[in-house]
């Protein structure tokens, strides 16, 4: 579940995707045909098929940041893409809140894509001759609304991004992050439920695209949409996600949170995944934390449980006892050994 503090409860998910298949060749029909689970990749060959998505079974609910990753060719922008329904899925079910997106017609899906989803691409897609408020206001103009207040929903969607004093501004005027901004406010100004973002960020320079994910980290705090972020970048994944999808070959190899993924990598492709990872700067103090136990005696110092690894490591390694771990409200939560912590970070149990 989301490990940023957004706990989904017993609400209903946003997002169901059950035993979801998207196939691509001639034969994908009678491939399907008495396959429960998984499509052997050694048959969709002699089929003259390829697998796209094979048997894709999740949910996402409420506030929660999906990240689906993988190496090209890995699926995760064709599970996007059926999700959105952009490509038509071979077989399963999708549903976004409820309704069965592959039984909508035509009119109600685009119903549904112009009122509930937003939708940014590598490619920005902009319209070279209109300015970043008109290009932000197209969508709204598009579902009809009047071009005064479309214009005033445009310039709150600037400001938002950050492009205060570029309105003005064609796109051949803005650096690739500004012109990444713009497409950013673009989708955000038809209020989205469902944001899904296909490798945003992958056209970018690094010093602009970690600036990029301090804005996105920003606004998710703000907006708290429910996301779907395509990457095949997995410090991406790791800063960004409440969860991680790792796909193979079609196949989600494991969804959990970025700790688990790192801490118990749930198969061999997912561990190589994450054996150079530098785990301290990427762990939180909950991540490790031992539970409460009264009879324990602890050191004077507490840290928060909301702590990078990295920036307590050294004041916990010398402390003579374990460290009491509390909450936002100071309560004790937790502890942690220096012991533990060695072990989380050099342990060869875990790498090897």
């Amino acid at each position: 579940m989301p490990s940023r503090g957004r706990t989904a409860g017993e609400e209903k998910p946003v997002i169901e995707c059950r035993s979801v298949y998207k196939i691509f060749g001639r034969h994908a029909k009678s491939l399907l045909d008495g396959t429960e689970g998984f499509i052997d990749a050694d048959a969709a060959k002699e089929a003259g098929c390829i697998v796209g998505v094979n048997n894709a079974s999740f949910e996402v609910h409420a506030g929660e940041l999906l990240v689906i990753m993988g190496l090209s060719g890995s699926g995760k922008s064709t599970l996007l893409r059926c999700i959105s329904r952009l490509t038509e899925a071979t077989a399963g079910k999708i549903f976004i809140e409820g309704q069965d997106l592959l039984a909508m017609n035509g009119r109600q899906l685009l119903d549904m894509r112009r009122s509930r989803m937003g939708m940014v691409f590598q490619n920005f897609g902009l319209l070279p001759h209109k300015t970043v408020l008109e290009n932000i206001a197209f969508p709204l103009q598009m579902k009809g609304m009047k071009t005064r207040e479309s214009v005033s929903r445009a310039r709150d969607m600037a400001e938002l991004v950050g492009l205060q004093g570029r309105e003005n501004y064609f796109p051949r005027e803005l650096s690739g992050g500004q012109q990444q901004r713009v497409g950013i406010a673009r989708s955000l100004a038809v209020e989205p439920d469902i944001w899904f973002l296909d490798e945003p960020f992958s056209a970018l320079d690094p010093l602009i695209r970690k600036e990029m994910q301090d804005e996105f980290l920003r606004l998710q705090e703000v907006l708290n949409k429910t996301i779907l972020f395509v990457t095949h970048d997995f410090d991406e994944a790791l800063r960004l996600a409440d969860r991680i999808a790792i796909m193979k070959e079609g196949i989600i190899e494991q969804l959990d949170t970025p700790a688990s993924i790192i801490l118990q990598p749930a198969t061999e492709y997912v561990r190589k995944f994450t054996q150079d990872v530098p785990r301290e700067k990427v762990l939180r103090i909950e991540d490790v934390m031992n539970p409460v136990d009264e009879t324990e005696e602890l050191s004077d110092l507490r840290v928060s449980k909301d702590l990078i690894i990295e920036t307590v490591a050294e004041a916990i390694l010398n402390q003579p006892r374990p460290v009491g771990v509390v909450d936002a409200d100071d309560r004790l939560v937790g502890s942690l050994h220096a012991s533990h912590v060695i072990n989380v970070l050099f342990g060869t149990s875990q790498r090897d």
